[in-house]
């Protein structure tokens, strides 16, 4: 299911109606994560920058860095084995993690077709945050949602949810299993393959080690 929609998250961020028809109280979480997708848009269709991908895939890199918070979806993603893991493997690990969504990011999102995202709801709790919005495609309407967190005064994303399937708990139940039959190495090890493969252009397939 993730495979088949991810590439859809890249897509116009266009303000909209509710569901019901009435405008939702947007704040600046909202606004923020919309200039971030429009800044990436704004690189992905740049015909200079198509001439040079190497510079392009950069400029991704860097854009959608500011706004993932590559440290929240680790320990998340590692749960329980998180705690386990000395601060050096937390280091080398976020990083390989970071790799990992920017390329499959990146490759997705280069791959944009003519689709748009409707705005549907926010709600905040706390330092918790939530972005819920559809998009609208030719063979129908796919909800994403987006979750934010707020350290330091900066919201940033720490989950996707695609059609009620989380990004995150899918990472989730993989990484665990592998801990468990195999090792924690091993999983550094898959992980480092599958980096190569995207850098590589070989394999876009992300969601699955």
């Amino acid at each position: 299911m993730i495979r088949k929609i991810l590439p859809g998250c890249a897509v116009l961020f266009f303000f909209v109606l509710s569901l019901a028809g009435e405008v939702f109280a947007e704040s600046g979480i909202t606004s923020d994560l919309k200039a971030t997708i429009d800044k990436v848009l704004k690189i992905v269709s740049d015909p200079e920058l198509k001439k040079n991908p190497s510079l392009r895939r950069e400029q991704l890199r860097d854009t959608i860095g500011v706004r993932f918070n590559y440290s929240q979806m680790v320990m998340r993603s590692l749960a329980k084995n998180y705690k386990e893991r000395t601060d050096k493997e937390r280091e080398e690990f976020t990083g390989l993690f970071k790799k990992l969504l920017e390329n499959s990011y990146a490759s997705k999102i280069e791959n944009y077709q003519d689709e748009t995202i409707n705005y549907v709801d926010e709600k905040i709790k706390g330092n918790y945050a939530l972005v819920k919005t559809q998009i609208v495609r030719k063979d129908g309407t796919i909800d994403v949602d987006y979750k934010l967190i707020n350290e330091d005064g900066k919201w940033t994303v720490y989950d996707f949810v695609i059609e009620e399937v989380s990004l995150i708990r899918n990472y989730r139940s993989q990484f665990a299993k592998i801990i468990k039959t195999e090792s924690y190495g091993a999983l550094v090890s898959k992980l480092t393959k599958k980096i190569k493969d995207l850098e590589s252009n070989q394999d876009k397939d992300s969601e699955n080690l």
